[in-house]
């Protein structure tokens, strides 16, 4: 079972339904039911939003999902549910999650925001490259709705990138933590792609 994080901060049906189709067995969980927690194969946090609404959600449960976590459980974070992975954010003022060092940066002011609509990975490390992204290529593009982005403390922790304005981290991978900045579940073949690598990450 997969867990989606029900937390009032996402698309959570069209998650719900891309996960069935890659044969994920999604379950919708409340903040309040950490024993569903405990018994899942991987966890998902989407997210569309304000960075500090869906801290403020989270945190009631912060503690426990690292203990989860630290376990070896999976995680995947989507679009703000990525951002909440990280330190801290200039949207906001709450202490994200602290999965993975660094802090959530706004994209210039060159550039129209929110970036919205399809672009495609360059990835960092080819010679490390990320489970997540088996069978994707550089040529693949996604659908990013987005006007922060994700600064990692080390650069490693990033396995692709885009480009929008300024380069910036659109998939992160540190131990059983994932990010994507972009939407799987709006970015068709492709995305349902990502979504079913997750669940081969999860079945392990």
């Amino acid at each position: 079972m997969i867990a989606i994080m029900n937390y009032g901060m996402g698309n959570l049906f069209s998650i719900y339904n891309s996960m069935k189709k890659v044969n994920g067995e999604p379950e919708l969980v409340s903040v309040g039911e950490i024993n569903m927690l405990r018994q899942a194969d991987g966890i998902i946090i989407p997210g569309v939003g304000a960075y500090d609404d869906g801290m403020r959600r989270l945190k009631p449960i912060a503690d426990e999902l690292r203990e989860i976590l630290s376990g070896g459980v999976p995680l995947l974070g989507i679009c703000i549910g990525m951002q909440l992975l990280f330190e801290e954010s200039e949207e906001g003022n709450e202490r994200g999650l602290s999965l993975i060092p660094g802090r959530v940066v706004r994209l210039p002011e060159t550039v129209r925001v929110p970036h919205m609509g399809w672009n495609n990975l360059h990835f960092s490390y080819s010679e490390i490259l990320s489970e997540i992204l088996e069978g994707i290529s550089e040529h693949d593009y996604f659908y990013f709705v987005h006007s922060y982005y994700c600064a990692p403390r080390d650069e490693r922790h990033i396995v692709a990138f885009s480009e929008y304005g300024v380069r910036f981290a659109a998939v992160v991978n540190i131990d059983n933590i994932y990010g994507v900045q972009f939407h799987p579940e709006k970015s068709s073949k492709k995305g349902l792609h990502i979504l079913k690598n997750f669940v081969h990450i999860c079945k392990r």
